[in-house]
C-alpha cells in the first residue's frame, strides 16, 4: 500500500491507497512546532485506528507547500517505512505542458490536482481548490497548464474579520438559510459563504470568456462541498483529488520493472 501525504499551510491530508483505491484517510492540523517524532506517533496511531498495518505500507509520496515540514516528514517517513518518500516537484511526469513563466512557483498541490484531473477527464478544466487560499487552475483540452488565480481562503477571510474587528464574533463556515442575515452570526455567514460563491462564479466566468473552448469545473478542498450547492459554475466536487493525484504520480515516478 501507498501512503500519500499533502502538506498544506493549515492541514495535512493523509491517505492510504491500495491499487489507486483509497483505503483510509485523515487530516492533521499543520503545526510547525511538532517534531518528526511527534508527527510519527500521530501517524502510527491513525494507521492503527484505521486497521492498517505499518509493514503493509511499501512506499510514500509527499506534496508540500510548507518547506520546513517537508524535511520533517522526509525524516519521519524514512524512519517509519525504511526508505525516503517520493516528493512532487514541477519536474515530475505530470502529463501536462506547463505554460507558466516560472513553473517552480506553482504550488505542488496545484500541480497534483491538475495532473489527476486531466488524466481522468482528458478535457479543458478549471480546478477550484478551497484551502488556506482559494486557487483556480486552468488546463486546456490539449493538456496545457496555463495558470489561474489565487484568492484568500474562506477561513482566512473569516478569521481576519474576527481578529480585525472589536465586536464581530468567530462563526462556523456554514451556509445560512437566507442571504439576508437576521443576526450578526448569520450576517457574517452570508457575507462569507455567498460572497465566496460569487467570487468563484465571477472568476470562473471570466476564465471561460478568455478561453475559446469548453472547460469542465471541478472543486476540491475542505469547503468545496459547502460552496458547491450555492455556486452557479461548479459542476463536480472531488474531495480526494489531491490524494488520487499523488497515487497517479507515484506510479509514474516509480514504474514497475520488467
Amino acid at each position: 500500500m501507498l501512503l500519500a501525504i499533502d502538506i498544506g499551510n493549515s492541514h495535512i491530508a493523509c491517505g492510504v491507497l491500495r491499487k489507486d483505491a483509497l483505503v483510509a484517510d485523515w487530516r492533521l492540523a499543520t503545526d510547525h512546532t511538532k517534531t518528526p517524532d511527534e508527527y510519527g506517533i500521530m501517524i502510527r496511531s491513525l494507521l492503527d485506528f484505521h486497521k492498517v498495518e505499518l509493514p503493509d505500507i511499501h512506499d510514500c509520496i509527499i506534496t508540500s507547500v510548507v518547506p520546513p515540514l517537508t524535511k520533517s516528514f522526509e525524516v519521519l517517513l524514512h524512519s517509519l517505512i525504511g526508505k525516503a518518500p517520493s516528493i512532487v516537484t514541477s519536474t515530475c511526469p505530470l502529463g501536462l505542458t506547463l505554460c507558466y513563466d516560472n513553473p517552480e512557483e506553482i504550488g505542488a498541490d496545484r500541480l497534483v490536482n491538475a495532473a489527476a484531473a486531466f488524466s481522468q477527464y482528458k478535457c479543458g478544466l478549471i480546478i477550484v481548490d478551497f484551502g488556506t487560499a482559494t486557487t483556480f487552475c486552468t488546463i486546456t483540452q490539449e493538456g496545457e497548464y496555463l495558470g489561474g488565480a489565487i484568492a484568500p481562503g474562506l477561513k482566512s477571510a473569516a478569521d481576519s474579520l474576527h481578529i480585525k474587528t472589536a465586536k464581530l464574533p468567530k462563526v462556523d463556515l456554514a451556509v445560512p438559510d437566507s442571504v439576508i442575515g437576521h443576526d450578526t452570526a448569520t450576517s457574517i455567514q452570508s457575507g462569507i459563504m455567498f460572497g465566496y460563491a460569487g467570487l468563484v462564479d465571477a472568476i470562473v466566468k471570466r476564465i471561460q470568456r478568455d478561453m475559446d473552448q469548453p472547460l469542465y469545473v471541478l472543486a476540491t478542498g475542505g469547503l468545496a462541498a459547502a460552496i458547491s450547492p450555492i455556486s452557479e459554475t461548479i459542476q463536480e466536487v472531488r474531495p480526494h483529488l489531491t490524494l488520487e493525484g499523488l497515487a497517479l504520480l507515484y506510479s509514474r515516478m516509480n514504474p514497475p520493472c520488467g
